[in-house]
């Protein structure tokens, strides 16, 4: 079965983690959280390829709980229903954790149900990892949570922003990803092509992936060239939507930057909103 490079290397501990480190740094309270074993319900919030899903992997691995990973495009009510009937049947002594994908995609009543649950106890806060039929609740959204989700549910989560991967991260990523991906047959590396594909891929670490084993697969005499780097890795993933919090952000910039007489950085955003359309 095919299995895409960036789930070959997907980190197992905090510390393989690239990015994040005002999280999960040395005194990163999420870190801190992870370390304790006492999880609350989560909701990481941030745009793709940045990691939360790595980490929800690494909280259920480190906590020994059996890991539901849920898409809120897909699942529905009755999936966490179904999670919290097994659970009944003490296969998974020290609980479990329900990562739950694109939240925002739940509608009211959804949100409403899962609230519920929430009250009631079947989904709750984990003072150890000895709790028999416990879950903990982590959910995702590449959407501003306090817009998109329910106030009552937003009380009983704790939040946390993941940001892009900065350039001089997301590099030890491809590096690593190049080396494994080669493996014993390696061929060269032209210079520049890690950088390049570091800055390119506007802080997307699965982007990043999904280049270098585009690259390593198409790789020709000359081994892996910049130019082949520049094809794979053509367009930032730049952070935009039409009418929420960056399209707004981005608008509020170039007028400051206008009224401002800031030539450098009126350019810049205006280039911004029409490389976005």
């Amino acid at each position: 079965m095919y299995q895409p490079l960036a789930d070959k290397i997907r980190p197992k501990t905090l510390d393989d983690v690239v990015g994040q480190r005002h999280l999960l740094g040395e005194n990163g309270l999420l870190r801190r959280v992870i370390e304790s074993g006492s999880i609350p319900n989560l909701i990481f919030y941030g745009p793709s390829g940045v990691g939360k899903t790595t980490v929800a992997s690494i909280i259920a691995q480190q906590t020994d709980r059996k890991l539901y990973h849920l898409n809120a495009t897909t699942a529905g009510i009755a999936d966490i229903k179904a999670i919290i009937d097994e659970l009944d049947t003490f296969l998974a002594p020290n609980g479990a954790l329900v990562y739950l994908d694109e939240i925002q995609y739940f509608n009211k009543k959804q949100q409403q149900t899962l609230l519920e649950f929430l009250e009631n106890g079947q989904i709750t806060l984990i003072a150890s990892t000895t709790e028999t039929g416990k879950i903990t609740l982590i959910a995702s959204t590449t959407e501003n949570p306090y817009f998109y989700i329910y106030n009552a549910i937003l009380s009983r989560c704790t939040v946390f922003e993941f940001k892009p991967v900065e350039a001089a991260d997301m590099r030890r990523a491809v590096e690593r990803a190049l080396k494994l991906a080669m493996g014993e047959d390696a061929k060269p590396v032209e210079d520049g092509v890690a950088d390049y594909i570091a800055q390119a891929v506007g802080g997307d670490v699965r982007k990043a992936l999904g280049a270098v084993e585009l690259l390593v697969s198409g790789a020709g005499a000359d081994g892996i060239t910049l130019a082949d780097a520049q094809q794979a890795a053509q367009r930032s993933n730049m952070r935009y939507d039409r009418d929420g919090d960056s399209h707004y952000d981005i608008l509020s910039a170039l007028q400051k930057s206008v009224r401002g007489s800031d030539p450098d950085a009126a350019l810049h955003y205006l280039a911004r909103l029409l490389e976005a359309g």
